[in-house]
């Protein structure tokens, strides 16, 4: 009789030992499938930091192209909020943005997303600027450091506006001058290069003299008679300058107490860091991206040359919305010398004039430094949204 309870108790008591067992095995195993790499410690390897990148993104995109590079899978991959449903996004997760096309340049995008996770990047900007020029925009963010000067120069002073800055402010692997004294003279030479003389920035130079010397031609606009037209005078305090070169527009505009960012791209030459030598801010951004600017906020967009005929007329007139869009109700936009070929006038005529725009001042003339017979023009306006009803 003792016995058999003896045997008994021991049966139960095997049995919750299993179940226990069994369920804990499975939760086990449940988590170690269904939940995502721990935050890797500073003394991570990078194989292991990569392969738990890797394992993230085909957890949390499983349906995913194999053909994309892991990291770029594992930067565009829905992330799970902290804390769940955000109701300010509508959301329980948040979706890193690239650019659409990145895809479509499968060889580009895995040169760029390969690179030892916390380690350092390739020395790649031309990699990077060409995948950004075809669309590839924003580009995915990486997780690594990116080249740069070995021993970069301290700032310059904020009162260095017109002083070329130190050789060693720049890391010039990707440009074919290797100093500003090289960019200074290709000014002279004749083959092309984007705003070849704009790194001229010393006494006597076109540069120095751009928006303020007095000129005879109606299409050369000086900028204290742009901000005379604001209404109120005085109004203008801060606005964009759509393909800023070395950022002369943006220092000339300093000088005048308004603050102006300038977007530029690095077409053979170190622009972006130029600008940012001489204390005004690049905003590294294509024409076709998006102006990354809340609605009726700017008092001023400038730009000269880069919104020309190169650019496809559908691309035109969804850039000139957007620069409506952030202009603020009275904002100015100075379309500065937009180049056309006679042929074309009603053409792009018509897309300005129906954005909705007021004329303050508009002038046509004929580019002749290539002759008359190219038929070669520009347009230089003064245009202004609509103070009242301008939506």
């Amino acid at each position: 009789m003792d016995s058999s309870r003896s045997h008994h108790r021991f049966s139960n008591l095997l049995y919750l030992f299993v179940l226990l067992f069994s369920n804990l095995l499975t939760f086990l195993l449940f988590s170690s499938s269904s939940s995502s790499c721990p935050p890797c410690p500073s003394s991570t390897t990078t194989a292991t930091v990569a392969a738990c990148a890797t394992t993230a993104a085909s957890a949390s995109s499983s349906n995913a192209d194999a053909s994309l590079p892991a990291e770029f899978v594992a930067f565009t991959s829905a992330q799970p909020l902290p804390f769940g449903h955000n109701p300010n996004m509508g959301s329980a997760e948040i979706h890193p943005p690239a650019g659409l096309a990145c895809p479509r340049f499968p060889d580009d995008l895995a040169a760029f997303m390969s690179y030892p996770v916390n380690g350092s990047c390739p020395d790649d900007e031309p990699l990077a600027q060409r995948l950004l020029l075809r669309g590839c925009e924003p580009l995915p963010r990486r997780r690594c450091r990116p080249a740069a000067p070995p021993d970069p120069a301290a700032p310059s002073p904020p009162d260095a506006l017109w002083t070329l800055p130190p050789d060693r402010s720049v890391h010039w692997s990707a440009y074919s001058c290797k100093s500003f004294r090289c960019l200074v003279d290709r000014r002279r030479s004749p083959s092309f290069d984007d705003c070849k003389d704009c790194f001229d920035i010393l006494d006597g130079s076109r540069e120095r003299r751009r928006w303020v010397a007095p000129s005879d031609n109606p299409l050369d606009f000086s900028i204290d008679d742009v901000l005379l037209a604001a209404d109120p005078v005085g109004s203008v305090r801060i606005g964009l300058d759509i393909g800023g070169g070395s950022g002369t527009f943006a220092v000339r505009m300093r000088e005048r107490n308004v603050t102006i960012v300038s977007t530029t791209m690095n077409l053979n030459g170190p622009f972006s860091s130029f600008m940012a030598a001489r204390g005004v801010v690049p905003l590294y951004l294509s024409v076709s991206q998006r102006l990354p600017f809340f609605d009726n906020t700017l008092d001023l967009v400038h730009s000269m040359h880069v919104l020309s005929n190169w650019i496809p007329t559908t691309l035109l007139h969804f850039t000139l919305f957007d620069i409506y869009r952030v202009l603020r109700p009275g904002g100015l936009f100075w379309l500065d010398h937009f180049f056309f070929v006679e042929p074309q006038m009603g053409e792009y005529v018509p897309v300005i004039d129906c954005v909705g725009f007021k004329k303050l001042r508009w002038e046509v003339g004929r580019k002749l430094d290539r002759g008359p017979e190219l038929r070669e023009m520009y347009i230089s306006a003064l245009l202004q949204k609509p103070l009242k009803n301008s939506w």
